[in-house]
């Protein structure tokens, strides 16, 4: 038995690939490097999409239908009722999400890749107090969704960073959240159930849900200088250091990079960004000598969470709602596999080892 299933194959697949020895992300035949800042998130779901859907359109018409379903999704707004509100964003617009009809074709994946980008600025605008933006499928994927998040057109810097973040996390071999969508396809229940199926799993903090505690870590430190005394403090007390360490990579996270050249891109036209990145990279330089000190035997470096926090901020998400951010993205991930394990796979039930009591021997 393999606690955690660590080393087992589960699946084959044609979508993603990650070397954690080495730092290596591929998605379909493309490097990390080749995709993240070169790509935009609906060309990115295009390529997962290929030979998955039998009527997958073009990619530029792709896109344009991506545009459309986001106005029609914007329908869905309306339900955002105060019970809603009172829910974590991640919670709320999954609610809000499994309003859309179970399928199986390209319209129902489409509509659901849609969704998040456009339910998610929504209930943080109704959370303030603000009215919903509606959203312009005439724009990019990445621009729409921060337009309707401020009401702001957004520079080439600023929506480039949240599309190199979406791509970032499109997908990302068989974590936890895609195997749970998989498990669900391989039941025929549906893109729907699938999706929020890597919903409930990605909200957890042992996945998806640690970017937002980063934030709070900068805010702590406060000041470079502050950096090694709060990171020793934290260690002593047991603290888990947030943004440091993957299960996988063995080396430095490749999203890790891609997302801080994102965000000294985007430094460079603001006022305060400049100053957090300067003490996100001091914190970074003192954790990793730090950790080193302490776990010599352990190979711990930055992770994608790490810069994911100081990104998203950066583009006036709150952090209890980066999560959801991160969810946006990698629906395109989940909607890929469930369509994949449809196609190829068989109902995956897997054995367990009773380790319980036996019965008692008749008297």
């Amino acid at each position: 038995m393999s606690q955690g299933l660590d080393d087992i194959i589960a699946a084959e697949t044609r979508l993603s690939s990650v070397d954690g020895a080495h730092g290596i992300l591929v998605v379909k035949g493309f490097s990390l490097d080749q995709i993240a800042g070169q790509k935009s998130f609906e060309d990115v779901a295009w390529l997962l999409f290929g030979g998955l859907f039998d009527d997958l359109p073009d990619a530029r018409t792709f896109a344009a239908q991506l545009g459309h379903d986001r106005s029609e999704v914007f329908d869905l707004v309306r339900y955002i009722d105060d019970g809603i509100l009172a829910l974590p964003p991640m919670d709320g617009v999954r609610a809000i999400m499994a309003r859309i009809a179970d399928g199986e074709d390209l319209a129902t994946a489409t509509r659901l890749l849609a969704a998040p980008a456009v339910l998610l600025p929504a209930f943080l605008r109704l959370r303030e107090g603000q009215p919903p933006l509606a959203p312009d499928p005439r724009r990019g994927h990445a621009a729409d969704m921060l337009h309707m998040l401020n009401g702001q057109v957004a520079g080439p810097e600023t929506v480039g960073a949240l599309d190199t973040y979406l791509v970032t996390v499109a997908d990302h071999g068989l974590n936890a959240s895609t195997f749970a969508a998989r498990v669900v396809a391989s039941t025929w229940s549906g893109l729907t159930s699938s999706v929020l199926a890597g919903f409930a799993a990605l909200k957890g903090p042992l996945h998806g849900g640690a970017p937002g505690p980063i934030i709070a870590m900068l805010d702590g430190i406060a000041t470079p200088d502050n950096a090694e005394a709060w990171i020793e403090a934290a260690l002593a007390r047991g603290d888990r250091l947030m943004g440091f360490g993957h299960r996988i990579y063995k080396v430095r996270d490749p999203r890790a990079d891609a997302l801080k050249a994102a965000v000294r891109r985007m430094a460079k036209g603001s006022n305060l960004l400049p100053g957090r990145l300067k003490l996100a990279e001091a914190v970074e330089q003192a954790a990793l000598e730090i950790l080193h000190r302490h776990k010599p035997d352990r190979p711990l470096d930055v992770n994608v969470e790490f810069y994911t926090a100081l990104l998203l901020e950066a583009l006036g998400f709150p952090p209890d709602a980066f999560t959801a951010v991160f969810a946006t993205g990698r629906t395109a991930g989940w909607l890929a596999h469930a369509r994949e394990q449809r196609l190829t796979g068989r109902l995956i039930r897997p054995q367990s080892s009773y380790v319980g009591p036996e019965p008692a021997a008749a008297a």
